[in-house]
């Protein structure tokens, strides 16, 4: 294992723990200012989950104004503001141009890498972070550190357990949330056991359970529900009410309607056992012109004909209907109405952490300093998804990312001057 080169390097020594952006954003900064750079990750290469993310198309960041954008990291605004203050979507956009990757604006405003893909990117970033000097060691899962020694860690390597000393380290170790990618959540008694506030992981950006029939599991689990628009009101008063589609999974629902208020939907059943979002499944009709169409004679029509014909309600949308509501609901036409306006469907429980986009929790902002460094661990510091905030999909938790390891890279800089 690589130890500091003592009378031949006489540079400080950084060890940064986690290979996503948080901890590249963090080599980055450390090595165009000349430190030395030692980055380790457990697994065979680094930005597994950038990449995954990425294959759907690279959605960097977003382009809406920077009150509207902060607003979407909800109750951690206040902390994550003087982050992205040092490195937000402008400079994030920026930066990119300088490492060779043009940007545009899509429609929604959301932010892409021309050509759409986090390979060339990731390449460019790597080949960078080399010609600075950075060292990437593969393989090497982090075990803690030496007990009583806060600056010698521990690492599981193929060639056995070995120790290394650094002035200071970064830790980006990721959330919870798919592990096979590396973010596996083993930090957490790590810190815990050194003191340090860890709120407990749980999955953001995920899907939900329902308890489908068998019937409708068979026939519709992975059809995606469009032109709907879902509306969801907690305990507490707070409303979510949006246009988009969502998916049908064999357990409940998913997708992008799903995540954008999936941080509501999990603490309402984490208080009460259940939530209840509301499904209009014909937003561009009201509820008196679908009465009208509906009430009209059928004949010799079934009703899903019927449905079909006079208000455009067929295949996955009519099987929710029959999924929830009763037989008699449709022999009346106002509750049919009412319910196609406003259909309930239960969430019972999150889906495992483990099938999550992102995780929520982590190390609480109230155990770090302003430049992210431990406060009870000096010397080391915390960037990424590990941290304790949340944000939906659409370029809010890359942008975070990289700025957590923008101000944790500047923040080592002034610790190794102090």
């Amino acid at each position: 294992m690589p130890q500091a080169q003592g009378n031949q390097d006489k540079r400080k020594t950084v060890a940064i723990i986690g290979g996503g952006p948080a901890g590249l954003m963090a080599a980055e900064v450390l090595s165009q200012a000349g430190v030395k750079v030692d980055l380790y990750d457990a697994m065979p290469s680094v930005g597994r989950k950038f990449l995954m993310a990425g294959k759907g198309g690279m959605n960097i960041t977003h382009s809406e104004p920077s009150g509207k954008f902060l607003s979407r990291y909800g109750s951690r605004q206040a902390y994550i503001k003087p982050m992205l203050d040092a490195f937000g979507s402008e400079a994030l956009r920026a930066w990119l141009q300088d490492l060779g990757v043009e940007t545009f604006i899509g429609s929604s405003g959301k932010v892409f890498p021309v050509g759409m893909k986090a390979a060339p990117l990731l390449r460019a970033w790597l080949h960078r972070l080399r010609v600075n000097g950075v060292s990437f060691f593969m393989r090497h899962q982090w075990l803690g550190w030496v007990d009583g020694e806060n600056a010698t860690l521990r690492f599981l390597t193929p060639a056995g357990e070995s120790t290394v000393k650094a002035d200071a380290v970064v830790l980006a170790l990721g959330g919870g949330s798919w592990a096979r990618l590396g973010s596996t959540g083993a930090w957490v008694p790590m810190l815990v056991q050194q003191g340090v506030s860890v709120e407990p992981l749980q999955p953001s950006n995920c899907g939900f359970e329902v308890g489908w029939s068998e019937f409708f599991r068979n026939r519709f689990a992975g059809q995606p529900l469009k032109s709907v628009r879902a509306s969801f009101s907690n305990s507490d008063g707070v409303e979510f009410r949006q246009l988009g589609e969502l998916i049908v999974t064999a357990d409940g629902v998913e997708g992008s309607l799903i995540y954008k208020t999936s941080a509501l939907l999990r603490e309402q059943i984490a208080a009460t056992g259940a939530a209840t979002i509301y499904l209009d499944l014909a937003p561009g009709k009201d509820k008196q012109f679908l009465v009208d169409r509906i009430s009209q004679p059928r004949g010799k029509h079934s009703m899903a004909s019927h449905l079909r014909k006079r208000i455009g309600i067929d295949g996955l949308k009519a099987g929710l209907l029959r999924e929830v509501l009763l037989k008699d609901d449709f022999d009346d036409p106002i509750r049919l109405c009412a319910a196609i306006k406003a259909l309930p469907v239960r969430l019972v429980a999150a889906r495992p952490i483990d099938e999550a986009i992102s995780c929520a929790g982590g190390v609480t902002f109230e155990a770090l300093d302003e430049h992210l460094m431990i406060r009870a661990v000096p010397g080391v510091f915390c960037a990424g998804e590990m941290l304790d905030w949340e944000a939906p999909t659409g370029g809010y938790l890359l942008t975070a990312c990289f700025a957590g390891g923008y101000v944790a890279g500047k923040g080592v800089l002034a610790w190794l001057r102090g």
